[in-house]
């Protein structure tokens, strides 16, 4: 690291005039760090060709055709072998998790870092690009481009598949493309194109300027500073782009976006690489100079070359720079000690940035240096070197960084000392963990002179907690100051602070002194239960936790495993949360059985019945014995789920049921009792009678389909006109509409009679239709079957010296064929001797197999006689 950072230190000197003064140095705004661990050894066998970088890690391809993922550190996590040749460029989707992948082979891959599934395709020209949908993760985002001599667009369909679309080609190699958002900009010879996916059009042609460069040895730079700022670099000309809605009444024929150029301005240099900094630009610049502009640091100066001057490549530029809308403003300037820059073209360059911080990566084939704005740390390092200490501990009030080649602690201390003469004591309190690190006497000291102030709090949440710590006397004299002066603070140092800073005991001994005072103190008793909680004496944070029904008495019982010191508290538990409760005792049968929490709630028929109804919820038959005291306590407490109950429960009593919902006039209950006990009648009586509803009455006779409850429905509808009217609409399917007619009185007025009789004759229709169609398939079913029957019986039997005789077991060919025989094989392919069958009876030309005429007679029975 001395390295690196001596080499940041020249970065940022090596930019200034050599003529400039000590005095007038200004300080330089950027620092670097060359990227080292594993890079340094891929770099010495492999050249770098591109680089992806994320806020997670960094993805480096090479020349070799790898592609490496690394931390920030430059420590390699995991090698891809892609191809024996260039990777041309990696792109990232913004969760990085999917990876894009091109090589100078035609070699595309696209996939998931945790999966290999993806796109993996050959192409007969190399490919230079390739951009992933920034959402390619979701699932309705699976879309990237490539660029080779054409840029092609591809799709994952809803089968899987991929769809390929040839947004632009005709117009030379595509050198370069970034997609965000919606906004696909691309390079190639001719210029840049901005496509809009949302909208599916091109909106804007940005013409290449200089066109005498050529495009693969120059080519462009392109950076989205946000979802529609876009920053063209090419050669030595810059352009930033607003991509704007148009106004609706102008679009006619036209986009519905276009373009506008905000600032446009050439620089001095030739761009490699450009990235957003706030409102600001980085641009990474190629410098080739000839021997007669070079300065004694190896700088070109600009002017022209004559014929006999030699070119020189010098080190690429790092510049800062202010975007104005028709030039721009140099801020800092850096020349860049890459390795081998001597080697390197124009295009060897690249500058990528991480948005989630200001870090700029300059990849060169042998070398990554990594920029970052300088901090206010970094500024009061800088102060320390040139030996302005005041002006370092006006700084080190926003910001203090421990330097070890300087006193920086005596400058710390310093600083602390400034803080509390200035009265911020919790700036300083701060500031003691930078300073004072490691040192215990002096933590010690400071403590004591917070103290001495009345300044305690301000130091009590950044005290040593972790491997080094102070003495137990320190902490507990802080704890005391604020059970004395604030108790919320006092709660909050107990829940922070590991218990084993401080003697448990004494600090309890304290609490219980205060709670003398106020004892109903909801926030000191909540304290002092996790007190004891540390302490390992769960009996009495769970008296506390359950006195102040606080929400963290069910974790401390299962995290404790405290259920024997609860078999006596269950009422006390369900009183606070019986949904946690019941979920609680339920979950933990084993430890408190069923019986006893039945027994502590018996007094507490309300909190019993959600206990019970909770068991017969999760399991109908493990609570059975209950089921009796069940039905009075859905009757008292939770009728809608009394007849849910009676239906779903096989162990309750019906006739304790029937007597309770009869003393209740719990009429539905009583009706499904009723019926399912066998007195149907009654039950139908109760429907017309006490819930007066037909429609009710007629579900209940179709569920019973029983001949007498129709009729005792239509005696009992026959004189009320909107019953009969029910009648007519429903029973048309179950009874002949003809008897409820006929038992009409004349001259009855029935509401809606002409529907009604329409409908049962349509009825009639469709019963009469649906008979004559199930009778036509029956019938070519029957027929079918019956044709395949005989085709199957047609067809010959095999017989040969394996086959035996049903009878007697014996083979059913003999062993000599020359002599008579006779075999019968019937169409069960039973076979037996003819011998061995018993006389066929009075039908001498019909015979049964023995075997299955016992079980069945039909088809199968007849037989096939082979006689030789």
């Amino acid at each position: 690291m001395a390295e690196v950072e001596e080499q940041g230190r020249k970065l940022s000197e090596e930019s200034t005039d050599e003529s400039e003064e000590e005095d007038t140095e200004e300080e330089p705004k950027l620092k670097y760090e060359r990227l080292t661990n594993g890079v340094t050894e891929i770099l010495q066998k492999d050249a770098a060709s591109c680089m992806t970088v994320h806020d997670k890690f960094l993805a480096l391809g090479t020349h070799f055709g790898k592609v490496y993922l690394l931390d920030i550190q430059g420590n390699v996590t995991q090698k891809f072998e892609i191809s024996p040749v260039k990777i041309n460029q990696i792109s990232l989707d913004e969760s990085g998790d999917h990876v894009g992948i091109c090589s100078e082979d035609g070699k595309v891959q696209v996939f998931g870092l945790y999966t290999r599934e993806g796109f993996h395709e050959n192409f007969d020209c190399p490919i230079k690009v390739v951009a992933l949908h920034p959402q390619f993760s979701k699932s309705n985002n699976k879309q990237f481009v490539t660029g080779g001599n054409k840029l092609s667009l591809y799709e994952r369909n809803w089968l899987n598949r991929w769809k390929t679309s040839i947004l632009h080609e005709g117009e030379g190699n595509i050198t370069n493309v970034k997609w965000r958002a919606n906004l696909i900009a691309w390079a190639n010879n001719l210029g840049v194109k901005i496509y809009d996916i949302s909208s599916k059009q091109r909106i804007t042609n940005v013409v290449r300027d200089n066109s005498s460069l050529r495009p693969d040895m120059y080519p462009c730079s392109l950076c989205w500073k946000d979802n529609t700022t876009l920053i063209i670099g090419w050669g030595s000309s810059v352009k930033i782009c607003v991509v704007k809605e148009r106004d609706p009444t102008e679009i006619r024929d036209l986009p519905s976006r276009y373009v506008e150029i905000v600032s446009a301005f050439e620089t001095e240099f030739f761009i490699s690489g450009l990235a957003p900094l706030a409102d600001q630009l980085v641009t990474l610049y190629y410098v080739k100079e000839n021997s007669e502009h070079m300065d004694s640091h190896g700088l070109g100066k600009p002017g022209s070359m004559t014929e006999n001057e030699e070119e020189f490549r010098t080190r690429p530029r790092l510049d800062i720079i202010q975007p104005l809308p028709e030039g721009c403003e140099e801020i800092s300037s850096d020349a860049l000690t890459v390795r081998n820059f001597q080697e390197n073209e124009c295009r060897d360059y690249r500058l990528e940035h991480s948005e989630g911080e200001s870090l700029f990566y300059i990849i060169s084939p042998k070398d990554i240096v990594v920029a970052k704005e300088r901090d206010q740390d970094d500024h009061i390092d800088w102060l320390l070197e040139k030996k302005k200490y005041e002006e370092a501990l006006m700084a080190a009030e926003i910001s203090f960084k421990n330097i070890k080649r300087h006193d920086v602690q005596k400058i710390g201390m310093a600083y602390i000392n400034h803080l509390v003469e200035r009265g911020d004591y919790d700036a300083a309190a701060r500031k003691c963990q930078k300073v004072l690190g490691k040192n215990m006497d002096l933590w010690e000291n400071e403590v004591y002179r917070f103290k001495t102030i009345g300044q305690l709090k301000a130091i009590s949440q950044y005290l040593p907690r972790g491997d080094l710590r102070l003495r137990p006397a320190i902490y507990e004299m802080i704890l005391h100051e604020f059970l004395k002066t604030d108790y919320e603070g006092f709660a909050t140092l107990i829940r922070e602070w590991p218990g084993e800073l401080y003697n448990n005991m004494a600090i309890v001994q304290a609490v219980n002194e205060h709670l003398k005072k106020d004892p109903t103190n909801s926030m000191l008793l909540t304290t002092l239960a996790e007190l004891y909680t540390y302490d390992q004496r769960y009996d009495r944070a769970l008296e506390i936790y359950l006195k102040l029904r606080h929400k963290d008495v069910y974790q401390l019982i299962h995290k404790h495993n405290l259920f024997s010191a609860i078999k006596d508290k269950i009422v006390l538990l369900m009183d606070f949360d019986k949904e946690k409760a019941v979920d609680m005792l339920l979950d933990n049968d084993d430890k408190i059985s069923m019986d006893k929490v039945v027994e502590e709630l018996k007094d507490r028929p309300e909190l019993l019945h959600v206990y019970l109804h909770k068991l017969f919820k999760r399991d109908h038959h493990k609570g059975q014995k209950y089921h009796e005291r069940q039905i009075s306590l859905y009757a008292e407490f939770d009728r809608p789920n009394l007849l849910p109950f009676l239906r779903e429960s096989m162990h309750c009593p019906l006739e304790k049921a029937l007597e309770i919902c009869q003393q209740r006039h719990f009429v539905e209950e009583t009706v499904f009792l009723l019926s399912r006990m066998g007195n149907c009648r009654r039950a139908l009586q109760m429907i017309m009678e006490e819930l007066g509803n037909v429609d009710k009455a007629i579900e209940f006779a179709k569920e019973q389909d029983d001949r007498e409850l129709w009729d005792d429905l239509i005696s009992y509808s026959i004189d009320k006109p909107p019953f009969i009217t029910g009648l007519l609409n429903n029973i048309g399917t179950h009874v002949d509409p003809i008897l409820l007619i006929h038992r009409i009185k004349e001259g009855m007025e029935i509401p809606n009679l002409r529907d009604s009789l329409v409908k049962i004759l349509q009825d009639y229709n469709l019963q009469i239709l649906l008979r004559e169609g199930c009778k036509k398939i029956l019938v070519a079913d029957s027929l079918s079957l019956l044709q395949r029957m005989h085709r199957t019986q047609k067809r010959g039997v095999r017989v040969d010296e394996e086959n035996i005789c049903e009878s007697c077991h014996t083979p059913i060919l003999p062993s000599d064929t020359a002599q008579a025989f006779g075999v019968v094989v019937f169409h069960c392919r039973h076979m037996f001797h003819k011998e061995c069958l018993p006389s066929p009876g009075n039908i001498p030309a019909i015979q049964y197999c023995n075997i299955c005429s016992a079980k069945r007679r039909g088809p199968g029975s007849g037989i096939l006689e082979m006689k030789k």
